[in-house]
């Protein structure tokens, strides 16, 4: 299955970090986390990439022109991906930026699409079956909120009836790891983005379908979360890195 990645996003929350990266290539240890992201997918079998060029799109072409691998590990070698980089603009929503690598998506009954700012040891193999068999026009994993902050629970008094931390709310999110079939741009229209109003007609026809992921994930959003990657990667505490096995 091809994969979809969207990497144009000006990543603004990042810009403490640095003004003049593009998010995807925001490094964890010595590797972007779009390297990372790729490599997961990899290790399912999925190796044929279209890369959605925004903000510094050309920072991203380069890398992968001219890659070399910083820490010369066997295996890590890109030399057997297929990488298409297709620029969809600086300004163009998710969904926008979708509908303009249509074409590199013909003959294609399914695909994979990823917002590239996010890790998980999802069992992708897992998800695809289950998404083939349901035969939904489109699946998303959905994961706990990673935020340190509390949800409130107000009573009609004006006084807190409850706290909890955001991971043990009760609460699920989109995790970004989407599966998605042909029949999707038949829900987007002219310059939507992809979640608001194409998945809000996906649910109303009950074509839009949540594999529930319990293990690790993580986005990269602030300097904050790029510091605790670092950490993570610094530790040898990296889940993500399915292909290394348990």
């Amino acid at each position: 299955m091809k994969v979809v990645l969207f990497c144009g996003g000006l990543g603004t929350r990042l810009r403490e970090h640095s003004e003049t990266i593009p998010k995807p290539m925001v490094a964890i240890g010595e590797r972007p986390i779009l390297w990372h992201l790729m490599k997961y997918y990899a290790h399912f079998g999925h190796t044929d990439f279209i890369l959605c060029l925004g903000y510094r799109g050309e920072q991203i072409r380069r890398y992968f022109a001219e890659y070399r691998d910083p820490l010369k590990e066997a295996g890590s070698d890109v030399a057997d991906w297929t990488i298409t980089c297709v620029d969809t603009g600086v300004e163009a929503s998710i969904g926008e930026r979708l509908v303009a690598v249509r074409e590199h998506l013909v003959g294609e009954a399914c695909f994979l699409a990823n917002y590239s700012d996010g890790l998980a040891d999802l069992p992708l193999d897992v998800c695809l079956e289950r998404f083939r068999r349901e035969g939904c026009v489109a699946s998303l994993a959905c994961v706990r909120p990673q935020h340190s902050f509390h949800t409130v629970t107000p009573g009609d008094d004006g006084l807190v009836a409850a706290m909890h931390a955001a991971r043990d709310s009760g609460v699920w999110v989109n995790g970004g790891f989407f599966a998605l079939r042909q029949e999707i741009f038949d829900y987007i229209g002219a310059g939507e983005d992809l979640v608001a109003a194409p998945f809000a007609r996906l649910i109303a026809a009950r074509q839009l379908m949540a594999y529930r992921h319990e293990g690790f994930w993580a986005a990269m959003d602030t300097f904050k979360d790029k510091r605790a990657f670092d950490d993570m990667e610094a530790r040898g505490e990296t889940p993500w890195k399915v292909w290394r096995g348990r």
